[in-house]
């Protein structure tokens, strides 16, 4: 049977689980069990713990097996000498890996798949195991692998994250606005939303958020949908690795002339511009030119794709026959089914591309015409990711859409757009429950804003709000709107706690306080007076906008310096994780973190906490580096670091080869070696117009390397150096050709 994967909003997802269940039966419905599996690591502390052995010496042979996916004992042992050092001369060490490496990839423990769903005629039972989960679900005994090869239907019901921010973003246009999206029925034409893909401003959008896709998107030039199926195809290793995605957008902006081989080819490549792109288009090619059948061009797809030399070798004569019959000269149909299998290793399923794509066009047609309640609903769908929150903010921020800290008259529990700026909401404030936010809101619905803290503390239910969430509220500034700072709101919380609990105690009698007559009618209680305080300073408000949302509001430690990190550095931190293993990059920020610790031969190291205005990374500074920079390794400090990425675990690490502390003062100055064969006047003039586009304050100096000579250009080209302007003279002159120094 085949699979049936399905996207769903992902607050929904259980809803369509229910569903099936009602509608087919909670007897041939289930869930599909998954296996975890017992890894080197896991495997080792396990027996240890067993075999009644000391932690530490358990957990010291664990952490001599390097920190790689999949890895064996037996390839730890061949890749770490020390490893096999404690096993050849420690008995117990012996018997302890010995024991482990039985055990490592036997089941550990059960849980349930993230997607998969079964659904069967006849009762599960007939077929198969089932069990009941810890939730009260059920779930098959057999795993996925077997399920399939028994024959069953097996569904992929999947939560998507981007669907429920679609669902969330009509829903805030519809309250702010008044205007209904059918967003099933938007013009796939949009000249708005192709212009901003064109530009690589594609953060947030599905699928195209990535640095290298919003490269390839300012390369590409997206004009219709076909477009965006196209490069959600094109986005992957294998033809980003063999030169075809660079081919496709010179076939599309006409540099290469497309040629068919036949012509018959035509109307099935025309929407790539020539290329064999998708699975569709080998099926669509072998049953029109050479007769297959729908069934004979998917086996054929199928042996391509998994690259079967003897079924593809069969399949060759098969298909050149059945050309030939047709028409076609044998040597014109062997050369089109070489192109076939060329291309069909990196083919792709266009009905996937398409779906995708469809989302893709759906986030960035809300975020092109409604980019305030798209941001919000986004920031909403990522509030509990403490790395992807500040991306957009700071996305927010490059749009000129002001977000507001929490606030305790205006904040649901959401974030929400009022007045055309994006207001944070108040889950998303550390030791704030959702019960406490419930109360607040509710207290708020029933007798308006709240005037101040005193009054505050008179309306919620203190027993649900206690002192801690409201201090926390205190210090991110969600009562600001009640006219007094955090420094004044501090002093008095005490007393209005007390008053507040005295009140509400009466209340609970059935007696009327004078303070309940006296916030009755308006006036001010001596318990409302608040002490003459200065406001805490920028830093002190944004420590503790970190430690309370997890990031910073009100603005970024480095903004002052924001456009000298800009200049020099080639990358942002959130754009690390787009990079492939060995990219090397310059990137900058603030330290907040520096933890040092000795490596196995008792050589220091360290893990820095690096932050941006877009994410926090963590850098892996090595002994070698680590002796020459120790000393600039300081938090609150201002670096750039020259470093490679490293993936390990499927996360990427940045591995600093080279630091040095941000130079705050100086005129920044852009040097330019330019090392090409052919200097001409062309050559001159597309330089001359690049660096017109960015016109700012920094000189600029062209080296020519091969005659030796050096060009100061005029007052005229002076540039605002920024990340677009050296990846467009970089493109003009060369990899790394750009370089940035303070002038004399």
């Amino acid at each position: 049977m085949p699979d049936i994967d399905s996207d769903f909003c992902f607050e929904r997802r259980g809803e369509i689980i229910d569903y099936v269940t009602q509608k087919y039966g909670h007897d041939h419905v289930a869930q599909i069990i998954t296996f975890g599996t017992m890894a080197a690591k896991a495997a080792v502390r396990d027996v240890g713990r067993v075999l009644s052995m000391p932690l530490p010496e358990v957990d010291k042979v664990a952490k001599l097996i390097p920190n790689e996916l999949g890895i064996s004992i037996e390839r730890a042992m061949e890749t770490n000498p020390e490893l096999k050092q404690a096993y050849n001369s420690n008995p117990e060490t012996q018997r302890l890996l010995e024991l482990a490496r039985e055990l490592e990839g036997t089941p550990r423990h059960a849980s349930t798949h993230a997607a998969g769903v079964v659904i069967s005629r006849e009762p599960l039972t007939h077929y198969l195991p089932v069990q009941k989960t810890a939730e009260g679900g059920i779930t098959t005994q057999f795993p996925m692998q077997t399920v399939e090869e028994i024959g069953l239907l097996k569904m992929d019901v999947l939560g998507l994250r981007t669907l429920t921010v679609i669902g969330d973003t009509v829903r805030i246009i519809r309250q702010v606005r008044g205007e209904e999206v059918d967003i099933d029925h938007i013009p796939l034409d949009d000249p708005v939303t192709y212009r901003m893909l064109g530009t690589g401003e594609s953060t947030g959008v599905f699928q195209l958020e990535s640095s290298g896709m919003r490269a390839i998107l300012k390369n590409l030039q997206p004009e219709r949908f076909e477009d965006l199926v196209a490069l959600v195809a094109l986005y992957r290793p294998g033809p980003l690795g063999s030169g075809m995605v660079e081919d496709f957008i010179q076939r599309k902006h006409g540099v290469t002339t497309i040629k068919y081989a036949h012509p018959v080819l035509e109307p099935i490549l025309r929407e790539t511009y020539g290329v064999i792109l998708y699975q569709e288009q080998v099926m669509r090619i072998a049953s029109e030119l050479a007769g297959f059948t729908l069934g004979q061009a998917d086996m054929l797809r199928r042996a391509m794709g998994k690259k079967k030399p003897e079924i593809i070798m069969a399949q060759r004569e098969n298909f050149v026959r059945g050309a030939t019959s047709r028409g076609v000269e044998a040597e014109t149909a062997g050369a089109i089914f070489d192109l076939m299998e060329y291309f069909a290793g990196y083919g792709f399923n266009k009905s996937h591309s398409a779906a995708y794509a469809m989302v893709a066009y759906q986030t960035a047609y809300l975020k092109a015409r409604y980019p305030v309640e798209f941001l919000a609903a986004l920031m909403t769908s990522v509030m509990d990711h403490a790395d992807k929150v500040p991306l957009y903010i700071e996305e927010c921020r490059r749009l000129g859409i002001q977000v507001l800290p929490p606030d305790v008259n205006e904040s649901l529990v959401d974030f929400t757009v009022v007045d055309g700026k994006i207001r944070f909401g108040l889950a998303a404030v550390k030791n704030v429950g959702r019960a406490a936010i419930e109360a607040i809101i509710s207290a708020r619905d029933v007798k308006g804003k709240f005037r101040s803290l005193h009054d505050f503390c008179q309306r919620v239910d203190l027993r649900t709000v206690n002192k801690r969430v409201i201090e926390s509220l205190i210090r991110c500034g969600a009562f600001a709107s009640t006219g007094h700072n955090r420094a004044q709101l501090l002093a008095v919380l005490d007393p209005c706690l007390e008053s507040g609990q005295k009140v509400q105690e009466d209340r609970e009698r059935g007696q009327l306080s004078l303070l309940d007559m006296v916030s009755s009618t308006g006036v001010e209680s001596t318990a409302d007076v608040v002490p003459e305080l200065p406001e805490v300073s920028l830093a002190e408000i944004l420590a503790m906008e970190k430690e309370l949302l997890g990031f910073y509001v009100s603005g970024h430690p480095v903004h002052q310096y924001a456009s000298r990190l800009e200049a020099v550095t080639d990358c942002s931190l959130a754009g690390l994780s787009s990079l492939r293993e060995g990219s090397t990059v310059t990137v900058g920020g603030v330290v907040t973190g520096v933890r040092r610790q000795p490596t196995r031969k008792g050589e220091m190291m360290a893990y820095v906490t690096l932050e941006d205005p877009t994410s926090p990374a963590e850098v892996v500074i090595f002994p070698r580096v680590y002796d020459s920079y120790n000393h600039l390794l300081a938090v609150d400090r201002v670096l750039v670091i020259r470093g490679r990425t490293s993936i390990r675990d499927d996360q990427v690490q940045f591995v600093a080869e080279q630091v040095e502390p941000l130079l705050e003062e100086g005129l920044l100055e852009m040097r330019i070696s330019v090392n090409v064969q052919q200097i001409d006047r062309a050559f001159l003039e597309r330089l001359r117009d690049i660096l017109r586009q960015h016109p700012g304050p920094s000189p600029v100096r062209v080296y020519f390397i091969r005659s030796r000579k050096c060009l100061v250009a005029g007052p005229d080209f002076r540039v605002e150096v920024t990340r677009e302007l050296k990846q467009a003279v970089e493109n003009l002159c060369g990899a790394k050709a750009v370089s940035i120094a303070v002038g004399n």
